[in-house]
């Protein structure tokens, strides 16, 4: 059985940083902070290595698609820092997202090194039209010492099908790394997130970006509140809300996983939405699949 752990959810700041040394000693601060209050799981937002645009030229900047192909560059970096993080505290971190070789894709690092890689699966208009960040493929839950665990990035997470796949696949804990430059962007993650801990009877954690930061186009605005989320249903709050930030404040959120309310919630809850999942086919008479 696995024991109760404490997550650490990132609420990210998005700051201009002079070089690639001061980005490692911010990580490794937001890091060493987290791991100090006894945090065994991290969650980075989605693109909150974004802010590594404030090192490239200024005419590099301006361009979407050329921060994309400048930042490419900097993968073996990024992840040797993330890496050699997990390791030196001995705790898992999922490492935001990176937009590596036009592909948004989440990284998972633990004490032992790479547990594994998640592409975001469907793109945003600002993705797909503007950015030309291709949709991945494939979706996989990652066995850890703290349980299976299954990352949905940011609008993944408003699709019941794509995080259904990853429970069903044995993921108790969904990481929602995400990043909305609108109130609204933001309450459609939130809501999608919600909707997923309800359905599935899991945990949801959330993390997003904050900040403005005009220099870069792809992320110039940032809104969010990170949160970790369950069912409202015997043993969870009954809001579903089991830990949220304040709104748009950089700080980690820190909350308790503890596997067997999942267990026991699925058992003895007063509903069994997790079980009772294909009832809607039977429901709606054999229309869905």
């Amino acid at each position: 059985m696995i024991e109760p752990y404490r997550i650490a959810i990132a609420q990210y700041p998005i700051e201009f940083l002079e070089d690639f040394s001061a980005y490692e000693q911010k990580v490794r601060r937001w890091v060493a902070d987290a791991a100090g209050q006894g945090a065994s799981l991290l969650l980075f937002p989605e693109y909150s290595m974004m802010e590594l645009v404030s090192v490239l030229p200024e005419e590099t900047r301006k361009s979407l698609e050329g921060t994309v192909h400048a930042l490419t560059a900097y993968w073996d970096q990024w992840e040797a820092l993330f890496m050699n993080l997990a390791r030196e505290f001995q705790v898992h971190i999922l490492a935001g997202s990176f937009p590596r070789a036009h592909k948004n894709v989440a990284a998972f690092y633990g004490p032992e090194g790479k547990i594994g890689e998640q592409e975001k699966l469907i793109m945003t208009r600002f993705e797909n039209e503007e950015w030309f960040i291709k949709p991945g493929s494939g979706s996989r839950v990652f066995d850890t010492e703290l349980g299976r665990i299954g990352v949905a990035i940011c609008y993944d997470s408003e699709f019941p099908l794509l995080v259904r796949h990853l429970v069903q696949e044995g993921a108790d804990l969904i990481l929602v790394p995400s990043c909305t430059e609108s109130f609204s962007g933001y309450h459609r993650v939130k809501i999608g997130c919600q909707a997923r801990a309800l359905e599935n009877q899991c945990y949801v954690a959330h993390s997003p970006t904050v900040g403005d930061a005009p220099w870069s186009p792809a992320t110039d605005i940032n809104i969010g509140a990170a949160a970790l989320y369950g069912p409202p249903d015997y043993g969870f709050d009954f809001t579903g809300i089991l830990e949220q930030g304040e709104m748009n404040v950089p700080c980690w959120v820190y909350a308790q996983i503890d596997i067997q309310k999942v267990i026991d919630v699925r058992r003895n809850g007063r509903v069994f939405n997790y079980a009772d999942w294909d009832l809607q086919k039977r429901a709606l008479g054999g229309l869905v699949d």
